[in-house]
Parts: C-alpha cells; sequence; structure tokens
C-alpha cells in the first residue's frame, strides 16, 4: 500500500515517527508530510492568506530512506500539498499517532481528524489515529498504537472502504498484550466540566483559559466506552452531517411554502 502520512503535532512528534516506522516495517510504501510544528485543535483550516512552503527533512527519528516533508500550514495543508504535488498514486490517507483521543464531540476541533477529513474530500480512503494518553501516564505506547494500524491497513489491504469515510481510531495507552481487541463504536459524548477558567493577570486584567475536565457518558458500543474499557475504538465517520430524519419534518410542516416576502 501507498500511504500518505501527516499529524497535527508536528513533524518532529514521536507518534508520527513510531507510525512511519511500523508502516516501513510492514512493508508499506509511506510519505511523510506534517506540520513543523504543533498544530492541535486547528480543526479542518486551509490557509488561502499566504504562501506555504514545503521542505525536505532528514531525522533520526525516521528511517533514512524514508520520504519524509515538513510543511509551515495547517494539518489540512500539509494534505492537500502533499497529496497533490509530493505522493503520487496514494492509497489511504493516515493522519496521527495523536498524542491524546479524540474522543466524541473532540473531532470536531481535531486537526488529526481533520487532516483524515481533508483526505476523504480528496477522494481517497483515509484513517485519523489518537493514543488514549494523558499528561499523568508514565509511558507513552506509540508502538503498540502503530503496531494496531499496521494491522488495520492489512485488513484494509483486502476490505478496501469508501474514500467518503474516515476511521476515527483512538488506542488505549497500553501495551500490545494489555488491549482487549477492536470494536467498532459510534461518536460518544464527551462534555467538559468547568471548560472556562476566569483569571487575572499581575497588572490586575482579566483573561480566560479555555480547558475543563473530560467526563464521558459511558453508553455501551461508544467510543468512549470503547477506549475506557481497554479496547481500541474504530468508528466510521462521514463529511455529510445532513440530519435526514429532519428533511420531511421541514417539508411537511410547510417550511418550504412560507412567504419570505410581503408581496
Amino acid at each position: 500500500m501507498r500511504l500518505f502520512v501527516t499529524n497535527d503535532d508536528g513533524v518532529y512528534a514521536p507518534g508520527i515517527a513510531a507510525l512511519a516506522k511500523a508502516l516501513k516495517a510492514g512493508g508499506h510504501l509511506a510519505t511523510v508530510v506534517a506540520p513543523d510544528r504543533e498544530r492541535s485543535s486547528v480543526g479542518h483550516a486551509i490557509t488561502l492568506t499566504r504562501p506555504l512552503r514545503v521542505w525536505s527533512v532528514v531525522s533520526d527519528l525516521y528511517p533514512h530512506d524514508l520520504d519524509v516533508h515538513a510543511c509551515d500550514g495547517t494539518p489540512s495543508d500539509c494534505v492537500v500539498l502533499g497529496v497533490d504535488e509530493i505522493s503520487s498514486g496514494t492509497d489511504i490517507v493516515i493522519s496521527g499517532i495523536n498524542n491524546g483521543p479524540n474522543l466524541g464531540d473532540d473531532i470536531t476541533y481535531s486537526g488529526t481528524v481533520s487532516a483524515a477529513m481533508e483526505g476523504s474530500i480528496m477522494g481517497y480512503p483515509s484513517v485519523a489515529v489518537s493514543l488514549n494518553c494523558s499528561r499523568g501516564d508514565e509511558e507513552l505506547h506509540y508502538d503498540a498504537a502503530a503496531a494496531v494500524v499496521v494491522r488495520l491497513v492489512d485488513w484494509l489491504s483486502h476490505n478496501p472502504m469508501t474514500d467518503d469515510i474516515v476511521l476515527n481510531v483512538n488506542v488505549p495507552n497500553l501495551p500490545l498484550t494489555m488491549m482487549k481487541g477492536l470494536k467498532v463504536t459510534h461518536k460518544g459524548v464527551r462534555v467538559y466540566a468547568d471548560k472556562v477558567t476566569k483569571l487575572q493577570d499581575p497588572f490586575g486584567r482579566t483573561y480566560y483559559w479555555v480547558a475543563g475536565k473530560p467526563e464521558d457518558d459511558l453508553v455501551e458500543g461508544s467510543d468512549v466506552w470503547a477506549v475506557a474499557h481497554g479496547y481500541v475504538s474504530i468508528t466510521p465517520i462521514h463529511m455529510d452531517m445532513t440530519h435526514y430524519g429532519t428533511l420531511d419534518t421541514l417539508r411537511s410542516g410547510g417550511l418550504e411554502k412560507t412567504r419570505i416576502s410581503e408581496d
């Protein structure tokens, strides 16, 4: 498989390096184009107001014969430029491995997931991969998560999916032998308590810190439930956000017959 790899943590992040090495070791051809620095939580931003630059990267993080590039744009910029200009014949776009989960409604903010979405928009089956780790974890099991991705890519090589689907994969921060397996899931619910903290700087001026503590609705079958119970969560998502069940409700309610002028 010819794989295009990007992320939102930056080209020097350990997650993307572990992923690229594992894919190469698994016999796949991987090309990396990733942001030159961390671009977490930028969503699906595309740069339209300035020129973009891409350059080759040589780093001990990667095998010496791997094609690696940095870009001074967003994760979605990396996909647009990388797939169009650098990586010809791409079979799958893979974004990750992200430092931290992308569960529930967090996928709407995620640069990791948005990069995979951009791959889907461009006509490529795409996968977003995140490690369910936190700042307090003593060890980050990127190699285990990368091994999961290699197995998933091998499965996809025999079971191709349509290009309008993105697989959002969240891997527990565990050794491979401690993971319980794979679960195909739906998007769960994750909300943040105390999301906005109001503070004052040394000059008495007010500022705000947006963060909060995640609180998950652990409904069985959801992505948050699966990861909390030691499973790899695989959620198929897509760009069409139309709520089809409401179309008939709006039409039958006479919305289309509502007058919009006084004439």
